[in-house]
């Protein structure tokens, strides 16, 4: 599987757990817990394997449009996974709070999502042939596979 085809069924899988996630109400504690984690380990694990894996690539491979848009990209991540993320996990599951707190991580979660699926993925193409898009869905599969192993 290449690079984008790998990281597009990342997109699904978040924005699919995000939807189940926000729709939940308050008296729905165990499901928000699970989806919870599920969202954790996902944009843990998809963070990793971009700013592994791809941004790097782009950065020597791509002009200077792409280069900034990796920067871009990478704060991005780090507004959910230093803020955002963390906030929502010290929620309380079953208060109003969390469900607000949800909808912004979600709103987030896919403007992120879209950037990359509408600018960064087709410099991707432009970029990268067939084969090192190939080499690169092979790395990233890899290194998810030995994350998932040490967690």
């Amino acid at each position: 599987m290449n690079a984008i085809e790998l990281l597009k069924q990342d997109h699904e899988r978040v924005k699919d757990m995000l939807n189940k996630l926000t729709e939940t109400g308050e008296r729905a504690v165990k499901t928000r817990t699970e989806l919870l984690e599920k969202i954790e380990q996902e944009i843990s694990l998809h963070t990793r394997i971009e700013e592994e894996v791809l941004y790097p690539a782009l950065r020597q491979e791509g002009d200077k449009e792409e280069v900034k848009m990796t920067h871009e990209a990478k704060e991005e991540h780090r507004a959910v996974d230093d803020l955002v993320l963390p906030d929502l996990l010290k929620t309380d599951v079953g208060s109003l709070e969390f469900s607000g707190r949800a909808k912004v991580l979600k709103e987030l979660m896919e403007h992120h999502i879209e950037e990359e699926e509408s600018e960064m993925f087709p410099m991707c193409e432009k970029t990268f042939d067939a084969k090192r898009l190939e080499e690169m869905g092979q790395q990233m599969a890899d290194l998810k596979k030995s994350l998932k192993k040490a967690s």
